[in-house]
């Protein structure tokens, strides 16, 4: 891999011009079809296979109104008065007309009409019901809702507009988040010591970034694209690609700091730094892509979207930084007698030299007493891993909305005043009525299930096509409570016996409550495959890359411990509410379902990508003939550094969005922070060599029949000689 590397490196370098127009010209590609044929987001959460999912499919065969989405409409009179007022009564019938006539409403109930104000008279709730899904309201329908209230806003009352077609809106990027890019800038400047070689990092990353996210804004009229899948994408491609261009090229100026020829430097770096980002890039291809095993269309698109950026900004990476270099030439180069010049030079020297890096000083303490290092480290993640037993999985709705949003107001009014389980009535669709005795057969069903713990009332309603009807469940728990779920199970079971005794064709849960609850239970079911796959592929890479068996069991232990301490944070946090305020979370509650399982699947590539930085340094200087623990403490000598200012501009960048307002992004950027700096400095640069020196030698044994069956990778770039040798530079040396 290396060798062929190195040749690429060497022909972007020489084509300087060629790659860059190409990758200009594919980024005006894009661009031109995001402009041409991009679409809209989509947020609807759909599960096909499932009970609910089928069930609403039947539902919007047999009356597409009843299938459409729905909103709530709450009316609050002030303290000391009622919603029964003259005046207030009679502002409400005016905002019911006014609503039935707003584009794509199908009908609009009458709170007074159907009996829904509260027991106090303070609030009233109307229910309109548009003739379309979620996914096809246009783009404003929920301004116009708003406008057709004023008559109840001017005589006096608090208006509230939300329910299951608002529970969700569009991420927007503010300049928040560009908090985390001025901070990579910061951290490249001081890694590199050099302006010119920060501005090129952050160039390649932005151009990567840009190519992806633009490349997956234009697929978004043929596929369905949620509005968080972009703002992942752009999190996760701009994080790496920052880091795979600070690897090569920081194994760039190291080279040319020691006199290497800018070309064959060029190569060398592409051949050994872009063997790791070839194979830390393709790993987190790997893991996101998987999320399309479970089978979930939105996880599907936001995983490949994800996977796409990042093996965007892999590619710019080993192409477009190797040509950049041919501009820059050896003006890359520490200047002579600089401090970055002065610390190239003395990690150039042999691993026995005395360590002067905090990198090499941090190794030396931690393998002083590996067993001791060891203990501590793993108590530490246990116990910070603990939180995560309580992992609960959901998908937001309005309730996890900001506090400030007229959604969030509207679900905090109807809980208030009609009870928590208003904001999640379930459907039950009974179908395969016979018309004579369709209404008492319904009733029938709905008295069954009315008898059923957790059940405020089962309300039915025979639909156009008599021979279906629905029942109206109101549950006295919340949409995101565990009573809800367990409710869902209790009529589930219930519907076979049921259906028998009624005489019915079917029962199935279904709406948008049952539908969320689905989706967690997929994704739940497959988190324990899916970590058993991320780490058996862990096990497989890492046992080519190093050809040792210890080493990936030890990696693969380190990721799960990475992990586990994540969770425990994000479940103190978004679960228990420790440090809400100071995060901005709206409200405490489950996690967002797809979080776990998006969390482990970026988490397993940096994790990878960081322990082939520091595990390949410390193992050339063991193939080398260094002593066990001086080969770490050299490893990390030479590695550590890159490998902290990799950790760091990941996650200011993961860390700049944990202050963005929707609480799907907001949960994976928190987890996905704690995870890099955990994983980074806890697992890899203290586990890991507390580890690797006190198994010794013993750290790279392979039995002879697996070594003499495993490929050799060659990560390290050993025979990148003999390529170097074959060729070499065709431009005069006043060119570089």
């Amino acid at each position: 891999m290396s060798t062929l590397l190195h040749r690429m490196g060497r022909a972007a370098y020489r084509r300087r011009g060629l790659v860059s127009v190409a990758w200009l010209a594919v980024l005006g590609i894009v661009v031109a079809l995001f402009l041409t044929v991009g679409g809209e987001f989509d947020d609807e959460f759909t599960i096909p296979g499932s009970e609910s999912q089928a069930a609403l499919d039947r539902l919007g065969e047999a009356s597409p109104a009843a299938a459409g989405a729905g909103a709530d409409v709450v009316f609050v009179a002030p303290e000391g008065s009622a919603v029964t007022d003259p005046q207030y009564a009679a502002a409400i019938g005016e905002v019911v007309a006014a609503a039935a006539e707003v584009d794509q409403v199908a009908a609009v109930q009458d709170p007074f009409t159907a009996q829904v104000v509260s027991p106090d008279l303070r609030a009233a709730l109307a229910t309109v019901q548009y003739g379309v899904p979620a996914d096809q309201l246009d783009g404003d329908a929920l301004e116009q809702l708003q406008a057709a209230t004023a008559a109840a806003t001017d005589a006096g009352l608090q208006v509230e507009v939300g329910g299951g077609a608002f529970a969700t809106g569009a991420v927007t990027v503010g300049p928040t988040e560009l908090v985390g890019v001025v901070v990579a800038v910061l951290v490249l400047v001081l890694t590199f010591g050099s302006l010119l070689a920060a501005g090129m990092n952050l160039l390649v990353a932005l151009v990567g970034v840009a190519v992806g996210l633009v490349g997956l804004l234009a697929l978004s009229g043929a596929i369905t694209l949620s509005s968080t899948a972009p703002t992942l994408a752009l999190m996760i491609g701009l994080a790496v690609g920052i880091d795979y261009t600070l690897f090569i090229l920081s194994r760039h100026r190291s080279q040319l700091a020691t006199g290497m020829d800018p070309e064959e430097s060029a190569g060398r770096a592409t051949g050994t730094a872009g063997s790791a980002v070839v194979f830390a890039g393709l790993t987190v291809v790997i893991a996101l892509a998987g999320l399309s095993v479970v089978g979930i269309p939105f996880l599907t698109v936001m995983g490949l979207g994800a996977a796409g950026t990042v093996l965007v900004a892999m590619l710019v990476a080993l192409t477009l930084v190797p040509a950049l270099m041919g501009f820059a030439g050896a003006r890359l180069a520490p200047a002579p007698g600089s401090r970055a010049a002065r610390r190239e030079h003395a990690l150039a020297e042999h691993a026995g030299a005395p360590a002067r890096t905090g990198g090499a000083r941090w190794a030396a303490l931690v393998t002083r007493r590996p067993a001791v290092t060891v203990a501590v480290t793993l108590v530490a993640l246990l116990v910070a891993s603990i939180p995560a037993l309580q992992l609960r999985l959901a998908l937001p709705d309005a309730g996890t909305a900001a506090e400030d949003s007229t959604e969030r107001r509207a679900y905090d009014a109807v809980a208030e005043f009609f009870g928590p389980g208003v904001n999640g009535p379930l459907v039950v669709l009974v179908d395969g009525l016979e018309p004579a005795t369709a209404e008492q057969a319904a009733g029938a069903v709905a008295q069954a299930i009315g008898g059923l713990d957790d059940v405020v009332y089962a309300a039915p309603q025979l639909l156009a096509d008599g021979t279906s009807a629905i029942v109206q469940v109101v549950p006295e728990s919340g949409p995101q409570d565990e009573a809800t779920s367990t409710l869902v199970g209790d009529i589930r079971a219930l519907a076979p016996d049921l259906a028998e005794q009624t005489g019915v064709g079917g029962i199935a849960v279904t709406g948008q409550t049952a539908v969320a609850i689905d989706v967690s239970d997929r994704l739940a079911d497959a988190l324990l495959p899916f970590a058993l796959v991320v780490v058996g592929l862990a096990l497989v890479l890492l046992l080519l890359v190093f050809r040792s068996v210890l080493v990936p069991v030890k990696a693969a232990l380190g990721f799960l411990l990475s992990v586990g301490a994540s969770f425990g944070a994000v479940v103190a946090v978004f679960q228990w509410g420790w440090l809400m305020d100071v995060f901005g979370v709206p409200a405490t509650g489950p996690v967002i379902s797809f979080m776990p399982i998006l969390l482990m699947a970026v988490l397993f590539g940096l994790a990878m990508d960081y322990e082939v930085f520091l595990v390949s340094r410390m193992r050339e200087e063991h193939v080398h003939g260094g002593a066990p623990r001086a080969s770490v403490v050299a490893g990390m000598r030479h590695a550590s550094r890159v490998v902290v200012a990799a950790a760091l501009i990941m996650f200011s960048v993961f860390a700049s969005f944990v202050h963005i307002e929707d609480v799907t992004v907001k949960a994976i950027a928190f987890g996905l922070a704690v995870g890099v700096l955990v994983d980074a400095f806890v697992v890899r640069m203290t586990l890991v060599p507390a580890v690797l020196a006190l198994l010794g030698r013993s750290a790279w044994w392979l039995p002879r029949w697996l070594d003499r069956l495993l490929p050799d990778l060659d990560v390290e770039g050993a025979k990148l000689g003999a390529a170097a040798s074959a060729e070499r530079p065709r431009e005069p040396a006043g060119q570089h």
